[in-house]
């Protein structure tokens, strides 16, 4: 269950007109119609990425022109990305390079379901294994917290709250990692959204990079 399915505990009582969601007071109502919402929006941008393999080599090349442009990387700092999956864009190449730069990689993993994440070392050619969702993950990796996280969008808004894949699972995570690093959300053009309806528990952003070239910070 992701957590824009799971948010409005849809048997609720007609009396419980509020419910805690991450320790957080939300409307039942409201969480409804904001769940429907990007319910619809998900679908919709997440079709829209389907490029054709030239489009996409092309927005993917801009974009890892984009994160050089704005990312120094260094021996010794700790930087997030991720495995992509569902048509996000495939960062490996420059995961690579941060790698060969002497950054140390990590991806996120799923260690228990609704909870935080928890992010684990990858080297080029490393060991993976399934996890949550039949996703790959380090099979080897060791924890660490990032100085850095690259952070793949189905949609974003007018002030940087970032639109995922319905788990809710980043928003958790950074709530919770002090200091909060660097985050920049990544994606194809065309996946902007004049607002993702923000709710208690979603964490904006720092910054923005699409393939298009553009780059906010909020």
């Amino acid at each position: 269950m992701t957590e824009d399915e799971g948010e409005t505990g849809g048997s609720s009582a007609p009396c419980f007109a509020h419910l805690l969601v991450d320790g957080q007071p939300v409307d039942a109502e409201t969480a409804r119609d904001v769940s429907r919402f990007r319910r619809a929006e998900r679908a919709r941008l997440v079709a829209a990425r389907a490029l054709s393999s030239e489009e996409r080599d092309r927005a993917t090349a801009a974009l890892i022109e984009g994160l050089d442009r704005i990312v120094t990387l260094e021996a010794g700092m700790n930087v997030a990305a991720y495995w992509p999956i569902r048509g996000e864009p495939d960062l490996r190449p420059w995961m690579e390079r941060a790698d060969a730069a002497g950054a140390r990689v990590l991806l996120p993993v799923v260690v228990e379901e609704n909870e935080p994440l928890e992010f684990h070392t990858w080297r080029p050619g490393c060991r993976m294994t399934r996890g949550f969702w039949n996703i790959l993950v380090p099979a080897d990796g060791e924890r660490h917290a990032p100085d850095l996280v690259i952070a793949p969008l189905v949609g974003v808004d007018d002030e940087l709250y970032r639109l995922g894949n319905g788990g809710g699972y980043y928003d958790r995570t950074l709530a919770q990692l002090a200091p909060r690093p660097r985050v920049i959300g990544v994606g194809f053009s065309g996946c902007h959204l004049p607002s993702i309806y923000p709710m208690p528990w979603d964490v904006p952003m720092s910054e923005l990079l699409l393939s298009d070239g553009t780059h906010k910070k909020r």
